[in-house]
Formats: structure tokens, C-alpha cells, sequence
């Protein structure tokens, strides 16, 4: 392809005029249509981007041979069905996280989408987060050394949503940040989850992921806590790093430090583990626009018919991460065993 390629950002409501700022800027792709229920929303977008079309109707959006390509922002519970509709139209589709609430309809979008040759890609931004590839850098390089463990915290004070727990809001993030970084996936979920503001979903969950090889990750999410977090500790055997999103300058901090077994045995004949210290370092990062650079992906991937780096079987995976962390919520915390 070597025209613009026209897309449709299907939702203007809390994530979708991010969405529409960027595809707006981008230089191989036009801002065709802006799709929403909501009129005002509608003449906003009309008045902010001349000569982009709007419209309520989604099906009259799929039925434009103009349109190539679709960006769903709308509620995850929609996800699946706008997903469907639109790779059967024969358009290219972004969905925002989570790609949908089963597992199993995500692994029929990501078949439909092959059957079609279509593009598939979900909106997993963190993953082009300039700090976040960094990370995959550090631990595929072995900087690290051999990988032990991460842990993960993404709190904040609301926003309390009412159609997903803090878990399947929050956790997408987590799940594919880690997935990527460690380029795995986990073999079993266990988690707790807990209602605290007295609902029928959760506030707070707390996750563990164990890795192939004995890697082994804990996120915790909520949307009851006084600050905002936004904090991954990467710890291996030789070098621990820091990644801290909500930090404007620091954002990785690479720490020389660890645990190892002394060289002199004790007096028992055994080896003691020792804590070894050193310098802290800071890189520099690019200062991209994450969500940017996503948007520019799916172009490009839509351009020279690639497979998006968030594909829709990361999606995929990332479902059926929190699907099986349900399952184990539900069943009071028992492990789920993931294929």
C-alpha cells in the first residue's frame, strides 16, 4: 500500500480522542471517520478536525470502502463483537486492552483475522513505551544475569470503573509489559482478589505468575490507594532494574547490586549469601509519545502487511491471563494451569 491508509476511530470518550490526536498527526495515515453515540462528541470532533467525517453509525463506517482500517475504543464488553464486524468487512483492526472478556473469543478474532489477512493489533502502549524496551534490551542481553523475579504495582485512587474489577482494568498493562519484557509466557496464574467498597467486583487483586524456568512475577493493582503508582522491579541474579512510569526523569534506574555466596565457607563447611553493592545508573531514554508510536505501528503494519508487534495472539495470551486469574480469584486463590 502505498496511499494514505484512511481509519476510523470507532469512541470518543476517555481514551479515544488520544487515539484520534495521534492518528491525526501521523503522515501515511488520514483520520477518515470519527464514529460515537454522542452528537456532541460528534460536532467537537467535526469543528478540532476538518474534513474528517462523523458519524453514529458503525455499521455504515464498515460498509465504506474507504475506510481500511479501524480503531475500536470502546467498552471492553463490545470488544469482541466491533472486533468480528469489522475483520468480516475486510478492514484492518486496533482494539484498545483488553482485546476482549474470553479467551476464546479473542483466539477466534486472532483466526478470523488470519483467514481474512487482515491486521490485528491490540492497544498494548506500554510496549512501546521507550522505557519498556529498555527493559526487554537489559533482560534478553542478560544484563541482568539470570532472571529471579519481578514485581509490579499499578495503584491509584479511582478511577473506579463499573463495568470491569481493578484486575481486568489495570493488569492488561502489567500481564503484556512483562510478557514482552520476558518474552514468555506464564505456565500458571494464581490470584486474590478483594471487594472493599462493598460491590460485586473487585478493588484490589493481587497476582502471581510463575515463568518457565522459575521466574516468578507479582502484580498487585487497585484503585484504592492514596498515591499513583506505576512501579516494575526487574531482579536478577546480577543487576536489579527500577521502572517507574510516573517518574519524569528516572523512569529506569539500573541497580548494580545482588545476592551471591561467599567464597570462604563458614564453620560448618557451608557457603553463606552475601549482598554485593554498587553504582546506580540512569540512561537516558527517547522521548516518543508512546501511543504515538503505536499508532504509527499499526500503519506500518498495515503498509508492508507485517505482523504488529501487539498482535492479536499477545492479545490473546493476555486474556487468557486474566481469565485464569479469575478463575483462581474465584476459587479463593487456588492456581489455574495455563496451556
Amino acid at each position: 500500500m502505498t496511499d494514505l491508509v484512511n481509519i476510523a476511530v470507532i469512541g470518543s470518550g476517555y481514551w479515544g480522542p488520544n487515539l484520534i490526536r495521534n492518528i491525526a498527526g501521523l503522515p501515511n495515515a488520514a483520520l477518515h471517520t470519527v464514529c460515537d453515540l454522542n452528537p456532541k462528541a460528534l460536532t467537537q470532533n467535526a469543528q478540532r478536525y476538518p474534513g474528517t467525517r462523523t458519524t453514529p453509525d458503525y455499521a455504515a463506517v464498515l460498509a465504506d470502502p474507504d475506510v481500511h482500517a479501524v480503531v475500536l475504543a470502546t467498552p471492553a464488553h463490545l470488544h469482541a463483537e466491533m472486533a468480528r464486524a469489522a475483520i468480516e468487512s475486510g478492514k484492518h483492526v486496533m482494539v484498545e486492552k483488553p482485546l476482549s472478556l474470553r479467551a476464546d473469543d479473542a483466539q477466534a478474532l486472532v483466526a478470523l483475522a488470519a483467514a481474512k489477512n487482515v491486521r490485528l493489533m491490540v492497544g498494548h502502549v506500554f510496549i512501546y513505551n521507550p522505557a519498556v524496551v529498555m527493559l526487554r534490551k537489559l533482560v534478553q542481553q542478560d544484563d541482568l544475569g539470570k532472571m529471579l523475579y519481578v514485581y509490579s504495582a499499578r495503584l491509584n485512587l479511582g478511577i473506579v470503573r463499573d463495568d470491569l474489577n481493578a484486575m481486568w482494568n489495570l493488569a492488561p498493562h502489567d500481564f503484556s509489559i512483562i510478557n514482552y519484557v520476558l518474552d514468555s509466557a506464564p505456565v500458571r496464574v494464581s490470584a486474590r482478589g478483594f471487594r472493599l467498597l462493598g460491590r460485586k467486583l473487585e478493588d484490589v487483586a493481587f497476582v502471581t505468575l510463575e515463568y518457565p524456568g522459575g521466574v516468578v512475577a507479582h502484580v498487585h493493582v487497585s484503585w484504592l490507594d492514596p498515591g499513583k503508582v506505576r512501579r516494575m522491579t526487574f531482579v536478577g541474579d546480577q543487576k536489579m532494574v527500577v521502572y517507574d512510569d510516573v517518574s519524569q526523569d528516572e523512569r529506569i534506574r539500573i541497580y548494580d547490586r545482588g545476592v551471591m555466596p561467599d567464597k570462604l565457607p563458614d564453620a560448618y563447611g557451608e557457603f553463606r549469601m552475601i549482598t554485593r553493592g554498587g553504582d546506580v545508573q540512569i540512561p537516558r531514554l527517547d522521548t516518543t509519545e508512546p501511543l504515538r508510536a503505536e499508532c504509527a505501528h499499526f500503519v506500518e503494519s498495515i503498509r508492508n502487511g507485517s505482523m504488529p508487534l501487539t498482535s492479536g495472539q499477545d492479545g490473546y495470551r493476555v486474556v487468557q491471563m486474566l481469565e485464569a486469574a479469575q478463575q483462581s480469584m474465584n476459587a479463593d486463590g487456588a492456581p489455574v494451569d495455563l496451556a
